[in-house]
Formats: C-alpha cells, sequence, structure tokens
C-alpha cells in the first residue's frame, strides 16, 4: 500500500530543512563573511563599535558556516617555492661536530689535538695532529653513525666517513640524503601551512611537487609580496656562544665560526660558535609582550630538553655574552647575569609592536629547516574570480532552466515534483559542503552543472517505470510503490559506481581534480535522497489528499 509513516516524513523534511538551514548563509555571502571576521578579531583583540557593528550584520542564532571560494574565484596569491635541500647537509654536520670532538679527545693521547678544518659543501673535515692515530680515530667517528630511518634505506647507516693524511671526512651516505630530503620537503610543508593558518586565511592549497618544489595557494591574500613575507622568512632561531665581537666587516673567521651583523647595532658584527646551544625547534612557545621599559618584546619557551640544556649553559657561563640568532643576524647579545632555570626567557631588540607579533607566529609555526627559492608568483585579481564565478552562474542557470523545462514538458506533474526536488537538492549540496568546511573552484561548479543534469536520472528511472506498471498494475497507488520498488536497485547501481569513480579522483587527484570529485560526490548522495525519499513524500502526500482515480505520467 502506498503509505509513508509519520516519522519517516518527520526525518526527511528534518533533513530537508536542516540541509538548507545551513546553505542559507552562502545566500547572504558578504554579509556572513564580515560578520565571521568581526567576531574573530572581537575574540583576538577585543571590541570596537565598528567591530560590533559588523557583527550585527548577521544574527547570532542562526548558522555562519560559508563555502570557501578557491584560488580562481575569489583572487589570491600563488607561489611554486623549491626548497634548498642540501643546506640541510650542512646542517648535521655542524651538529654533529661536538659530538666528534668530544669522541676523540677522549683518546687524546692516541690521536692528539683535534681541530675542525674547511671541507666541502655538506661535509665535516677534523684534523688531526698524529696521523699515526688514523685507524682509532676512524673507528670512533664510525660509531657515531645510525641506521638509516627509511623504509628504502632500511639496513644502511646515515654516515661515511673517511680518511687521508690527517685528516678525517664525514659526509651523509646516498641513503641518508635520500631520507632527509623526504624529511626536509615534509617538515617544510607543514611548517608553511601552520604559518598561514596562523594569520586567517581561508582553505590554503599547500602541496609537495616533485622532489624540492612546494606550490602554495592562498585565497583571499592581498598579493604574492604578502605571501612571500609571511612564508620566505625562515625564522631559524639560535642561542650561540659569542666568542668576540668588532666592528671590522672584513674579520676573517675561523673553522666552526661565523661573522654576524647586528640588527640594532649597524657596522657591529659578532663572531660566534656556529654550533648552537639551543635552537628554535627546541621552542614550545613564544607570544609578543612587552620587556620592563614597555617596548615591544617576545616571550619564550623551551622544552624540557631545550630547558635543561639553556638552564646547564647559563650557569656555566655567568658574566658571558651570549647571541640570540634569527635568520643570521644577531638581534640581541645580553650578558648572562645569573642562571636562567626553567627554560623561558625574552627576546628584546628594537621590534614595534606589529614586528614581534610576526616574530612570534614565525617562532610559534617553527623554524623551516631549509631556505626556499621562488620560482614562480602570481597575483590573482578579484576581479578575475568574478568573472569566473558570473561564468559558473551562467552555466548553473542554462542547465538548471534547459532541465527544469525537459522534465516539466515530459512529465507533467510529476516533474513539477522533480523540479521542486531538484531546488532542494542543490540547496543541499551547498549546505554539506558549508558543513564539511569545502572549497568551491570553477572544476567545483562543472561538478555541480554536471550534477543537476544527473539529479533527474533517478527520477526519470522511477517515473518511466511507473508508466510501465500503469498498464498493468491494479490502480494508480499500486503502480507509484511498484515503479519506485522496481527502480531502486537500477538507481543504487548507477550512482554507486559513480560515486566509486568520485572517491577514487579524490583520493589519486590533487587541486581542481578533488574540487570536482568533492562536489560530484556530495551531489550524488543528495541526488539520491531527493530523488528516493523527497519526491516519493511529495507524490504520497499529492495522492493522499486528491485520490484521483487515474494518472498522468
Amino acid at each position: 500500500m502506498l503509505h509513508i509513516a509519520l516519522w519517516k516524513r518527520i526525518l526527511i523534511w528534518g533533513l530537508v530543512a536542516c540541509g538548507l538551514l545551513f546553505a542559507m548563509p552562502n545566500a547572504f555571502y558578504s554579509r556572513v563573511e564580515t560578520h565571521n571576521d568581526a567576531v574573530a578579531q572581537i575574540a583576538k583583540s577585543g571590541a570596537t563599535p565598528e567591530l560590533i557593528a559588523a557583527e550585527g550584520a548577521w544574527p547570532d542564532w542562526a548558522p555562519n558556516t560559508l563555502v570557501n571560494l578557491g584560488l580562481d574565484l575569489r583572487g589570491g596569491a600563488h607561489l611554486l617555492a623549491e626548497v634548498q635541500v642540501a643546506d640541510v647537509y650542512q646542517s648535521r654536520m655542524d651538529a654533529l661536530w661536538p659530538e666528534v670532538r668530544d669522541a676523540l679527545r677522549d683518546v687524546r693521547d692516541q690521536v692528539g689535538t683535534v681541530r675542525r678544518t674547511e671541507s666541502a659543501p655538506g661535509t665535516l673535515a677534523v684534523r688531526i695532529s698524529k696521523p699515526e692515530g688514523m685507524q682509532r680515530a676512524l673507528e670512533l667517528v664510525r660509531g657515531l653513525a645510525s641506521p638509516v630511518v627509511s623504509l628504502t634505506g632500511a639496513g644502511s647507516e646515515d654516515l661515511v666517513v673517511s680518511g687521508n693524511g690527517d685528516t678525517i671526512t664525514v659526509g651523509l651516505s646516498e641513503a641518508e640524503r635520500t631520507a632527509t630530503d623526504s624529511r626536509t620537503m615534509q617538515q617544510s610543508v607543514e611548517i608553511i601551512r601552520r604559518r598561514v593558518d596562523e594569520v586567517g586565511t581561508r582553505e590554503p592549497t599547500i602541496q609537495r611537487q616533485g622532489e624540492d618544489r612546494i606550490l602554495i595557494e592562498v585565497p583571499g591574500l592581498g598579493s604574492a609580496a604578502e605571501l612571500k613575507a609571511l612564508i620566505g622568512t625562515t625564522a631559524q632561531l639560535t642561542f650561540n656562544t659569542v666568542e668576540g665581537r668588532t666592528t671590522d666587516a672584513n674579520t676573517r673567521p675561523g673553522p666552526g665560526e661565523a661573522l654576524l651583523p647586528a640588527a640594532d647595532e649597524p657596522g657591529t658584527f659578532y663572531l660566534i660558535d656556529t654550533t648552537p646551544v639551543v635552537s628554535g625547534e627546541e621552542l614550545t612557545d613564544a607570544q609578543p609582550s612587552f620587556d620592563q621599559n614597555g617596548r615591544p618584546a617576545v616571550n619564550f619557551r623551551f622544552n624540557p630538553s631545550g630547558a635543561r640544556k639553556f638552564g646547564d649553559y647559563t650557569a656555566a657561563h655567568i658574566g658571558s655574552p651570549f647571541a640570540i640568532v634569527l635568520d643570521n643576524e644577531v638581534i640581541s647579545a645580553p650578558v648572562i647575569q645569573s642562571h636562567i632555570p626553567g627554560g623561558s626567557g625574552i627576546i628584546t631588540g628594537r621590534f614595534t609592536v606589529e614586528e614581534s607579533t610576526n616574530l612570534a607566529v614565525l617562532l610559534r609555526a617553527g623554524a623551516l629547516p631549509a631556505k626556499m627559492t621562488f620560482l614562480e608568483e602570481r597575483t590573482i585579481g578579484p576581479q578575475l574570480g568574478q568573472d569566473s564565478i558570473d561564468a559558473g552562474r551562467i552555466a548553473c542557470i542554462v542547465a538548471f532552466v534547459a532541465v527544469l523545462a525537459f522534465m516539466q514538458l515530459a512529465y507533467g506533474l510529476f516533474g513539477f515534483f522533480a523540479n521542486l526536488a531538484l531546488l532542494i537538492n542543490v540547496g543541499l549540496m551547498f549546505g554539506l559542503l558549508s558543513i564539511i568546511g569545502g572549497t568551491l573552484t570553477l572544476p567545483g561548479i562543472a561538478g555541480i552543472v554536471l550534477t543537476i543534469g544527473m539529479a533527474v536520472d533517478a527520477n526519470v528511472l522511477i517515473f518511466e517505470r511507473i508508466r510501465e506498471e500503469l498498464k498493468t498494475a491494479k490502480g494508480p497507488a499500486r503502480a507509484i510503490e511498484l515503479g519506485y520498488e522496481r527502480a531502486l536497485s537500477a538507481i543504487v547501481d548507477a550512482n554507486i559506481t559513480t560515486f566509486i569513480i568520485a572517491v577514487i579522483l579524490f583520493v589519486l587527484g590533487s587541486g581542481p581534480v578533488r574540487g570536482f570529485s568533492i562536489t560530484l560526490g556530495l551531489g550524488i548522495i543528495t541526488s539520491v535522497f531527493t530523488a528516493i525519499y523527497v519526491t516519493r513524500v511529495m507524490i504520497v502526500t499529492w495522492f493522499e489528499r486528491r485520490r484521483p482515480k487515474t494518472i498522468e505520467v
């Protein structure tokens, strides 16, 4: 018998109402976006009359989630960066030098004095004064090697050690270089993502391309230069021992030393030990603040390992200066007045409030493991995005009108029910995109247009089946019931195969392909729901009220 239980009707219309409610903010995009930005700014810096007025642009009780617009629709910044992965090799060698020095000092009677000498990039060269102890020295240095942590390098060691005369040369093995490259790229992508997320941008695209390149696209950002300023700074913070201070820019540093300029004292240079006492990688937090004189500064805190090293160093070097180095520039070189336990401190300098805030953001996000070279940069203006939106809107309207006209002419009243369900279907798609925080791109609009065309397929199958059943079934009620029952398997089969394709595109694709697959997959879900349940509720409700003796499909 043609009947739908009351609880099922309530559930169906409840889901429809919920989906349309979440889709509603997209019809008032500018107002809702203004409201959301004001709420975020109030939470960050406090309320002002302007922000309160902007917050009132949209009621607090209504949903305020929006479908994010991609770079091709909203405009924004596009960068293609190349990561200088070879820089990490030298950092590894610099960090290894103290271990090599300490290991050889324990057998000084056999190898003599130990000194670091000039070496090729990415290698460490150590000279011993007793060449006859070379075999013993090589044995000790090789003992510092560790297994390579990667699937492809299983069974290999990370160091290659060789000796020639009185010089030991240490470098990374080929397997370790491959594993290091992979880790460096993965870390760079994650750090860039954290830095971009810190400034509240919407749905950035950050993904690895090839061996050593990263694609960065941030919708809504003013220019590529602004994006470069945000992520181009490596923000490599280290705390180093000060070996000397000079005003001579031509001073030649010794092995393991570097001559760096002072940020707040033009013409002053510090000679520092390149092996850091503590690095920015051991920071757990950094917040903008003010020093005791009311000048902008940055408070920082180390993790337990960094706190221990920082405390031990300050306890052993009271009265000596130490350098706070940011991106190869000494931003501060205070004299250690007392032991600093707890692993927290403050960075002072000639900062503005904005500079201290940006520095804190960069330090919280972490240091990029290597420098980046920007190979390609583009600023996509909002006018281009608006043209794309207008073109997509026209395509959707044309597809919509064509489908509505066809269904109305082909199926009459039942076509009207299908058209109403199609309108609901599109609303549900935008509701789901808003709920999941999806991003709409030009390929995504193509997916919506395709969904509009496919959405009526299920209704066509059902209505054609009802037509056939009217010739044999006893009465219109039975024909409608059998039409839905017997068309169900064909509808499910057809949509499941298309949904599988959408999932494959999402998993294996990237960028535009994913945008298309998301809208296609969501469109399939909403199409099946509206065709099988929403149109059925409409038809059953109409049939119960009119009780027609015959029907025409």
